[in-house]
């Protein structure tokens, strides 16, 4: 069962099919409206609705020529698109399908056809959300796991580029944990990391701020638009948070409690990096800040 209304972006230059289809779909999901092609793209952007329902003849842009622009912006790519058309052509439907468009509405409207078709789509787009989060989920912690992380580490990497603004990525690793396992059990060691990754979480601010697990003890942070002197307040907060945790490790080296090892990366117009340069510097920076006695952050930003 969906905890919010799913959103729908009615795309239209008539204003009787808008009000029309509003009143039919506005108790299964949250309306939003665009009266031409290039406002639905502007409108798409912004909302990323889970459906649109998007008129073929309009006067600038028709909904062919829209679903080619959605289709080819990261942002909007993989929202469904139902076509709204007087014309029962199968040439048009041939084209509109292989545009990417999941079904066709015809008009004039039939109110049950119209419902049973958008409502059927709406499960299988919540079907299809719920299948992503458990593929790209941790099991154990509830965060996201290296699959995720691998695409938005992709994804951030070349906003970075294009925007050109600073990026922070930071591998962590828990000091010693090898040795909690073994002297207070895998259970306990899972209830440590499910803390450590409440943690993380907690100190992420923003919609893109992106923390994920990257395998057994290690984690990742990946935070846009984040300089140096941004990466130190991050993590002096990391460490503060953590310490509030009080999580006993008697068996550790470094503290009788914790702790965590960090090296990062701030990539940037001056330091433009792969994902493999990037990845392979915030290692080093990590096996920089285990070398000189854990319990510390090592930054590469130059």
């Amino acid at each position: 069962m969906q905890t919010t209304k799913a959103r729908i972006l009615i795309v239209d230059d008539e204003k009787a099919n808008r009000k029309m289809l509003k009143e039919l779909l506005v108790d299964k999901a949250k309306i939003i409206f665009a009266k031409s092609g290039q406002q639905a793209l502007e409108l798409a952007a912004r909302h990323r609705p889970d459906l649109i329902l998007l008129d073929v003849v309009m006067p600038d842009l028709s909904g062919f020529e829209v679903i080619e622009r959605l289709k080819n912006d990261q942002q909007t790519m993989n929202i469904s698109v139902i076509f709204i058309t007087g014309l029962a052509n199968s040439d048009d439907e041939e084209r509109g399908f292989s545009l990417g468009g999941c079904d066709y509405i015809y008009k004039p409207f039939k109110s049950k056809l119209v419902l049973a078709r958008v409502m059927m789509h709406l499960e299988l787009i919540r079907q299809r959300k719920l299948l992503t989060e458990i593929v790209h989920v941790d099991a154990l912690t509830g965060i996201a796991n290296r699959r995720r992380m691998d695409l938005v580490l992709k994804n951030e990497i070349s906003a970075s580029e294009r925007d050109r603004t600073s990026l922070l990525i930071a591998l962590l690793d828990v000091d010693f944990f090898k040795q909690y396992n073994d002297h207070y059990g895998h259970g306990a060691g899972d209830i440590a990391l499910k803390k450590v990754s409440a943690v993380l979480q907690q100190i992420l601010q923003r919609p893109r701020d992106f923390v994920a697990r990257y395998g057994g003890e290690e984690f990742m942070l990946i935070i846009p638009d984040c300089d140096e002197s941004g990466a130190n307040q991050i993590f002096n907060n990391l460490f503060a948070l953590l310490n509030e945790k009080n999580i006993n490790h008697e068996f550790s080296e470094t503290s009788d409690r914790l702790t965590i090892s960090i090296g990062a990366v701030i990539v940037d117009v001056d330091n433009q990096y792969n994902i493999e340069n990037a990845m392979k510097y915030a290692d080093e920076m990590l096996y920089q800040a285990k070398k000189c006695g854990r319990n510390q952050v090592m930054i590469k930003a130059d």
